[in-house]
């Protein structure tokens, strides 16, 4: 699998990562090691975690299974924190105590003395961002992290992040920033992509497969054993369902028959051409889903392809 940098950082990492968000809940352990098993075997190394994954049996899980495939080594280990459950409501906390708890907790649960990509996972409007970035600083300064990033963050948020932390004596850059991107949410566009290139950060982006909508298996109807069924899942997917995202559905949908690809393999081979996106996260439910999205990797979009997916997809109405 090809690696890239990360902006302008000597960070390398697969330009597919494994998402593990549903590590420990819907993905059981048997799948898990599957799963993790098929991204090594395609030489996969970026895995993202995060401590409330898996309603915090993700972890656990992960850690074990890098102990059992001897596998630690070899992988590029990123983590979060600034998410939790209190009173059974998930809160965000990214004050400097939280932060660094849940990175012990982490580093614990993962079986490793570091992580190789540590991420504040959403801006906290209750906690002064000079403390969250101060809690990254010191995660590097103690050897707890090799490279820090930020999730979620807009792009005037990401900018004077970076500014701040490259401002301190020890100047410590921010180095990535993770968002959610796909043909069917495209407003990183607004902030994030520039922001990124000019301040030689990289993107991973998330949910490229706009939730699961773009495989192409609504197009029919809400299969039962899928998300949208799903009352846990309902919300997440029911965004990207409309008849605003019809169009966008159907438009990839005739570039995978022209091209003799499945629908997956268009939306991620547009997404690995966008600018400043250092790699897409992959999560699925099964090795099979996985290899599914893997393959990818092979498949080149002719230019009038990315152009018409550009045109249909922009939410401005613009030409890319």
């Amino acid at each position: 699998m090809e690696e890239r940098r990360v902006g302008h950082s000597g960070l390398r990492v697969s330009r597919f990562g494994l998402g593990t968000m549903t590590f420990g809940a819907d993905v059981d352990e048997i799948d898990a090691e599957e799963q993790l098993t098929t991204f090594l075997d395609a030489g996969g190394t970026l895995i993202d975690t995060a401590p409330i994954y898996g309603d915090g049996k993700c972890e656990p899980l992960l850690g074990a299974l890098l102990a059992k495939t001897s596998s630690r080594e070899q992988v590029v280990l990123a983590g979060k924190a600034g998410l939790g459950y209190r009173s059974g409501e998930v809160v965000r906390d990214s004050s400097r105590r939280t932060l660094l708890d849940q990175l012990d907790t982490s580093l614990r649960d993962l079986g490793t003395d570091h992580l190789d990509l540590w991420q504040i996972h959403r801006w906290d409007e209750n906690t002064p961002v000079e403390e969250s970035l101060a809690a990254l600083e010191h995660a590097v300064a103690s050897g707890r992290t090799r490279y820090v990033g930020i999730s979620n963050f807009y792009g005037w948020q990401m900018s004077m992040s970076r500014t701040w932390l490259a401002g301190r004596p020890h100047e410590v850059p921010l180095v990535s920033n993770q968002v959610e991107y796909s043909l069917l949410r495209r407003d990183a566009e607004d902030s994030v992509i520039p922001a990124a290139e000019y301040l030689g950060m990289g993107v991973i982006a998330w949910s490229p497969l706009g939730r699961g909508v773009l495989t192409g298996k609504y197009r029919g109807g809400i299969p039962g054993d899928s998300r949208a069924a799903d009352s846990g899942w309902e919300q997440f997917v029911a965004p990207y369902l409309d008849d605003d995202h019809t169009g966008v559905v159907e438009a990839v949908a005739r570039a995978a028959d022209g091209l003799e690809v499945t629908m997956s393999h268009v939306a991620l081979a547009w997404l690995l051409r966008r600018p400043a996106v250092a790699a897409v996260l992959l999560g699925a439910r099964t090795s099979a889903q996985l290899s599914e999205s893997l393959a990818a990797e092979d498949v080149e979009l002719p230019d009038e392809i990315i152009q018409a997916l550009d045109d249909v997809s922009s939410p401005h109405g613009w030409e890319s």
